[in-house]
């Protein structure tokens, strides 16, 4: 954590190759600042331009598009696994994250009375998946209390305090969403193998963000979105599954490849617009060619770490916590700021926050709450600026404030 007496240097913005500003290769809204990446992503120009092509293509002669789609699915896949560094044979396309665990959920043999450990940080509509499993086992979901800033070692203690011979199932965020912070899914991953416990991670924000999400990582079965720091058209995600576990993961949808093996029975999804998947590639080679990810990786981390000091010695002034929150394990390109007074303090709360900041902000920002403490989630992507922070943090922190006394008063 960097000390609030420390210089933080913004960093230069990123440009396009004919120097116009970053934001120029999305079709965003100019009246509104985009600091939310991280919720539903950002489609680049190009990645419409070539959805919209595709789908041009499958009206004008839906009879020859989809007996074809299979075989274009698998060409998707193909290159999106070598962007994760993984086995195309090991990886399907699911429309989210979210349906990708509902498959495994779905996959699951029964466990009379089995229980579910999932923690305090889990991303709720999983975690609703996980109770309806456990509902279906006549088992209990077990909650592992993970504290905001516990380091690798507490958080793996966390976990592990609620595993027994009971336990059928772990379901653990690679990185959180309300939260922002890693967890230390390779250190449970090993001891889950060891005690023969499936482990689904939900790495729903990794593909784009982390270099390598799968490299070291030995579970049972992942899910992550392309849609989010992948840029991709939505409705695009991967389930990656290497073990026994994939000879029993079927799509939401039976369809005619029902009898072909994991994954080629996930390109067979009836007439759904798969669009989206197949402009996927599209998005990720957009962001590499132009900037290479590992230039928009650590402009994006750079961005967020300054963007939370600006915010935060804002809200300093209204006695809020100068310091960004301290999460332990710290993610690339996000971070909280402490909401000051009690704004925010449940999901429904920052949720409306959230709903209230595009018009009386003019921001599209992130509210979340963890342990009744609200937050300020900061995601930034290549076509932010520092001028976005130092804007919110000069015209937007006031306004918060005044809701934080309107609350309290």
């Amino acid at each position: 954590m960097t000390r609030e007496s420390e210089v933080i240097t913004a960093p230069r913005p990123l440009t396009l190759p004919d120097g116009r500003p970053a934001t120029a290769g999305w079709t965003l809204d100019p009246g509104l600042r985009h600091l939310n990446h991280g919720s539903f992503g950002a489609v680049p120009g190009v990645a419409q331009e070539r959805q919209n092509t595709l789908r041009a293509e499958m009206e004008r002669a839906p009879v020859v598009w989809f007996p074809t789609l299979p075989a274009r699915l698998a060409a998707a896949r193909a290159e999106i696994a070598g962007r994760l560094r993984t086995d195309p044979e090991d990886l399907a396309l699911v429309p989210n994250a979210s349906a990708g665990a509902s498959v495994v959920f779905a996959a699951l043999a029964d466990r009379p009375g089995g229980d579910i450990v999932v923690t305090d940080h889990g991303y709720g509509a999983v975690t609703m998946g996980a109770e309806r499993l456990a509902r279906r086992w006549g088992g209990r979901v077990r909650t592992a209390r993970v504290p905001l800033a516990a380091d690798a070692d507490q958080a793996y203690r966390a976990v592990l305090a609620e595993v027994d011979d009971e336990v059928a199932l772990i379901v653990l965020d690679q990185i959180t969403s309300a939260t922002a912070r890693l967890m230390p899914v390779e250190r449970v991953a090993t001891e889950a193998a060891r005690r023969g416990i499936t482990l689904l991670v939900d790495g729903a924000h990794a593909p784009g963000l982390l270099a390598a999400p799968l490299t070291g990582l030995d579970c049972d079965a992942w899910v992550g979105n392309l849609h989010k720091w992948g840029c991709a058209p939505r409705g695009s995600a991967v389930l990656v599954a290497r073990g026994p576990l994939r000879d029993d993961l079927h799509p939401l949808i039976d369809s005619w490849g029902a009898a072909e093996p994991f994954p080629d029975r996930f390109d067979h999804q009836g007439t759904l617009d798969a669009t989206g998947a197949l402009a996927a590639p599209t998005a990720l080679r957009f962001i590499d060619d132009t900037w290479g990810w590992d230039t928009a990786r650590r402009y994006m981390d750079d961005l967020a770490e300054y963007g939370a000091r600006v915010v935060a010695a804002a809200f300093a002034r209204s006695g809020t916590p100068s310091e960004p929150v301290d999460v332990g394990m710290p993610v690339p390109g996000m971070r909280l700021v402490r909401l000051p007074g009690g704004l925010g303090a449940s999901r429904i709360a920052a949720d409306a926050l959230r709903d209230r900041a595009p018009a009386e902000l003019g921001v599209e920002a992130a509210f979340t709450s963890f342990d009744g403490l609200g937050h300020l989630r900061l995601s930034a992507h290549v076509y932010n600026t520092p001028e976005d922070y130092e804007h919110f943090a000069e015209t937007c922190v006031p306004v918060v404030e005044r809701w934080a006394r309107e609350m309290s008063g």
